[in-house]
């Protein structure tokens, strides 16, 4: 037998990743509920936007008020949307950041941006 070659993990390496997961899991828990909310939005402005064709904008804005009370979004308001209409179709679009504080000084900002035209929004 060749005991020389041994296989296997170090304790000091196993310490280490256990570390990195661990702060990967930190920030995608901290992520997550913000991820959840932004298709929660997408959602909505793509079920409001299908329903809209005549209404007018102030119309527009109610209807997402109404789907937003129902589904507790307080990220963005009817007043963050952006309507308009392209090629007859009602097409809204919305974008917001939100800054995630980490540890210290440090933070992560989140930039969510959607339009329901398909061509995306913003630069």
């Amino acid at each position: 037998m060749n005991l020389n070659r041994q296989r296997g993990l170090a304790l000091s390496a196993l310490i280490l990743w256990g570390v990195v997961i661990s702060l990967v899991a930190i920030v995608g828990i901290r992520v997550l509920p913000d991820v959840i909310d932004y298709f929660k939005i997408k959602r909505i402005v793509r079920a409001v936007a299908s329903e809209s064709s005549g209404k007018t904008v102030p119309e527009v804005r109610q209807a997402f008020s109404k789907y937003a009370e129902v589904e507790h979004i307080k990220t963005i308001g009817p007043a963050d949307l952006d309507i308009f209409k392209e090629d007859n179709q009602v097409v809204i679009a919305f974008a917001y950041n939100r800054r995630i504080h980490l540890v210290g000084n440090v933070s992560l900002l989140l930039e969510f941006r959607n339009s329901t035209s398909g061509r995306g929004y913003g630069p």
